[in-house]
């Protein structure tokens, strides 16, 4: 491809709402533009980058024999009132109705569809297993687009069906996509880790995510310093925690006068404990499927952190909500004093203060708290895992020190079991010829999101840098000066029997000035530039390589069989 020729409207600026590398350079590179909210166009080289992650992604999924099909972007609603999702999504899923008064969803996933394809045609365990897959675009309409591809309302997505006659076969496959998936991410140059993860809205009994590690990541992960152990924070579990002190302190049970001491570290400091014989109260209102909601109160050690989804979880809500002083007030419950012995509400207690004893908590009174608290044999049914694990703490695999970083979210697998099957009444004869329902995986990987996330793992303050598998052109030409007939004739050269090789190189034959042409080299991020200038009267060219910068100085005779093997 010649440069003259290629759409590649480059700018200077970035635009305004853009906060992460990845959407500043993508936009100013001249890879995609936006055309409203959460919704982009993919340019040429943009285009170019899409169908070379696209191509990976089935390569690797044809090789572990998955099929592609392509369903339907725009789905009926009956499917997803069916799975009884219809209701659960939520806003995200964007719903609309035909001339004819026909409701539809613009799929976000494709859980509903795929099973309807599989149901009444798959027929018998003989037929099993069957992984369908397709790389489509979705649609979820989010409330906040932002970070651009990271974020969008519209992206591509491939996203694959597993059918199977046994939770067994389920297991097979589920650990063969993590093999297939990790392949994906290895071929693309990532630094990625596999992390134990919250299934969310699909459900099912499991599932993990792949997350590219990254500065600017939207997601915590907690990883161990000395095993693999890595989950996201929404599921990740710690070894039990032991008192700081020697031994445990020794508090006469009984009521104790706090004047206005609502805080864990006031009471911390009056009492002079550390927090982590304090109970903490967080009281939230926790919104159901059916559209009812209730008070919540959760209870955790005075130095920990209510892990929020791990709270939703524990009352099986579609989300939690904040609760107002007065709403708690109105039904009897007093802000800043409040313990677990508390009436009228549901109460939730993390799982590390069972049967806990010489515990200080609210006594449900104003200015009150309990002094030697015991909970054992109390609340034996409202137990569940609640606290943030916290950097420092220790792993519970190998008692290895847990840190936090940051990743984005490039992957994710699923265990779904039956939670789709069943509903849509999709179902098998085994072999002993009775009615059964499929047994489901499923998984997807962000196709579009990879654009964004390869140049949020690999940029500079020049531009972006593109890994070998995923760059729009491997090499850059650069004229030094057109004008030059020699320069431009040896560049000529040099690209054509590159081309005639099935390479991917580009040509800078624009007249424009060395600086522009360079500039743009940057900012785009071809893994190297050939500059065929001046030098090439002394038989000298260089090849600049984009992630370093540096320049090395090659005989002009021998650049060839140099980027032969370079590229």
């Amino acid at each position: 491809m010649r440069f003259s020729n290629l759409f590649i409207p480059t700018t200077k600026n970035a635009p305004n709402d853009a906060v992460l590398p990845s959407h500043k350079l993508l936009i100013q590179a001249g890879f995609i533009t936006q055309v409203g909210s959460g919704i982009y166009n993919f340019l040429p080289m943009g285009k170019i980058v899409l169908e070379k992650i696209r191509s990976i992604v089935k390569d690797e999924l044809d090789k572990a024999n998955c099929q592609e099909v392509q369903l339907g972007f725009v789905t009926p609603s009956e499917l997803w009132k069916e799975s009884g999702r219809f209701a659960k999504y939520g806003k995200e899923l964007l719903r609309f109705k035909d001339r004819k008064e026909n409701e539809f969803v613009l799929s976000p996933t494709a859980e509903e569809m795929m099973v309807d394809l599989v149901r009444n045609r798959v027929k018998s365990y003989k037929q099993l297993p069957l992984h369908l897959y397709q790389i489509n675009t979705k649609f979820r309409d989010e409330a906040r687009p932002r970070f651009g591809l990271l974020r969008g309302r519209e992206f591509l997505m491939e996203d694959g069906y597993s059918f199977h006659d046994s939770y067994e076969d389920l297991d097979r496959e589920f650990d063969l996509m993590q093999e297939t998936y990790s392949k994906i991410f290895t071929r693309l140059g990532l630094d990625f880790r596999v992390v134990d993860a919250d299934s969310g809205a699909i459900g099912g009994v499991g599932s993990r995510e792949f997350m590219v590690l990254a500065d600017n990541g939207e997601d915590d992960i907690v990883i161990c310093d000395s095993c693999q152990n890595a989950a996201n924070i929404e599921v990740a579990k710690r070894a039990k925690r032991v008192s700081p002190y020697d031994e445990e302190p020794q508090m006469q049970p009984g009521k104790f006068f706090t004047p206005d001491i609502k805080t864990i570290d006031s009471l911390a400091e009056f009492f002079m404990i550390e927090p982590y014989y304090l109970i903490k109260a967080v009281a939230k209102k926790a919104i159901y499927e059916n559209g009812e909601s209730e008070v919540v109160i959760f209870f955790l050690r005075g130095d920990d952190n209510l892990e929020e989804t791990k709270a939703l979880n524990s009352v099986e809500a579609l989300e939690i909500e904040d609760v107002s002083e007065n709403e708690l007030k109105d039904l009897g419950v007093t802000p800043g004093f409040i313990g677990p012995d508390v009436k009228n509400v549901k109460v939730i207690i993390d799982n590390e203060l069972k049967d806990k004893e010489n515990l200080i908590c609210g006594a449900n009174e104003v200015d009150y708290h309990f002094v030697g608290y015991s909970l054992k044999d109390k609340f034996l049914d409202n137990f569940a895992d609640l606290a943030e694990v916290r950097e420092g703490d220790i792993c519970p695999h190998c008692g290895g020190i847990l840190s936090h970083t940051k990743g984005i979210e490039v992957g994710h697998i699923f265990k779904l079991g039956d939670r789709y099957s069943k509903p849509l009444k999709a179902e098998f004869l085994d072999k002993n010829g009775k009615s059964k329902p499929f047994i489901m995986g499923t998984y997807g990987i962000g196709v579009s999101r990879l654009v964004a996330v390869v140049i949020e793992q690999s940029h500079d303050d020049k531009g972006c840098i593109w890994t070998k598998e995923s760059t729009p052109f491997a090499l850059d030409i650069i004229v030094s000066n057109i004008k030059n007939e020699d320069e431009l004739n040896f560049a000529d050269k040099i690209y054509n029997k590159l081309l005639s090789m099935g390479k991917e190189v580009i040509i800078d034959d624009r007249k424009e000035r060395f600086g522009f042409k360079m500039k743009d080299f940057e900012l785009i991020g071809f893994p190297y530039a050939l500059i065929v200038g001046k030098s090439l009267k002394e038989g000298k060219v260089e090849v600049v390589d984009r992630r370093t910068l540096e320049k090395t100085s090659i005989d002009s005779d021998k650049v060839l069989d140099y980027l032969k093997e370079l590229i």
